[in-house]
């Protein structure tokens, strides 16, 4: 390990906080920041766990721990953990404590007819008087506090997002194109048909080159039935993409397709790249260019 690497700085994030606030929300939307989650880590083992990251050469530089009830020694020796992870030299640690307040807590236990696991009776109610009084403490050491009484999934998860991450990284954007000929993808979330724009097949020097050589992008994307198309589409997407994002969707593949996949859409697709890489994670895929040869 270089000097250089050792002094990467780790940022670790300790989730925890009332059963039913949000923490399976919070983990997911910090995963698909790009931390490195693990979820009911013994909680003996943080400071340890912390060291080994801390030597992974700056292959994990952000990491979250979910800590609930399932660790509840942890809170018997909290004050001996943190002060165990003060002393790693290059490690930041913050604490998340997600909380509700007791009506919608309840609510929420009815709605999973789950039993809270501190309550002795079946009452909900009674678990979660317990479990305030147990994580009273580590209350007090959070960083942030987010009460979730009235906040939906979404609504957390956009929290969490604008709070830890880099909105960009939050929602892939999948671009595929396809030639019917062969079958329409049976995984695409959005399709869109172009084989109503110019066929570069029928002009005899771009028949045999694909959409991706300037020539033929430069036929397709020229025409004006195409310009106005893509006027139209990007103001679409430019509208519904966020959205996707809001909702909580990682992953949202989009399809264009044309008759054999080589041209019209391949070059479509090459341009919506262009695009929308500004502001979201893209990946092309041509999945009939070369078969279409």
């Amino acid at each position: 390990m270089t000097e250089r690497e050792n002094d990467k700085s780790i940022n670790l994030l300790i989730i925890t906080g009332m059963s039913g606030a949000g923490k399976t929300v919070a983990v997911q939307s910090l995963e698909d920041l790009g931390y490195f989650c693990v979820d009911n880590l013994p909680p003996v083992l943080i400071p340890k766990f912390a060291e080994l990251v801390k030597q992974s050469a700056g292959s994990v530089e952000k990491v979250a721990l979910v800590v609930d009830l399932r660790g509840r020694e942890f809170f018997e020796n909290l004050s001996q953990v943190m002060e165990s992870l003060k002393q790693i030299e290059g490690l930041s640690f913050q604490i998340l404590y997600l909380d509700a307040n007791d009506q919608t807590l309840v609510s929420r236990y009815k709605e999973t007819r789950r039993r809270h696991p501190l309550s002795s009776n079946g009452s909900p109610l009674e678990g979660i008087h317990a479990e305030r009084l147990l994580l009273q403490e580590i209350k007090g050491w959070a960083n942030q506090i987010i009460d979730t009484s009235q906040m939906k999934p979404a609504q957390l998860r956009e929290k969490i997002i604008n709070q830890y991450g880099q909105l960009k990284s939050t929602l892939t954007v999948n671009l595929v194109s396809f030639g019917f000929k062969y079958g329409a993808p049976i995984d695409v979330d959005l399709m869109f048909d172009v084989r109503f724009l110019p066929n570069p097949h029928y002009v005899e020097e771009l028949r045999h080159k694909t959409g991706c050589e300037p020539e033929v992008a430069e036929y397709v994307l020229n025409h004006h039935d195409t310009k106005e198309f893509l006027e139209k589409l990007i103001d679409f997407l430019r509208f519904t993409l966020p959205h996707y994002q809001r909702e909580g969707k990682s992953q949202l593949v989009i399809g264009i397709g044309c008759t054999g996949g080589k041209h019209r859409s391949v070059a479509i697709v090459q341009h919506l790249g262009e695009v929308f890489s500004k502001d979201f994670t893209v990946r092309i895929s041509h999945r009939d260019m070369e078969r279409a040869r």
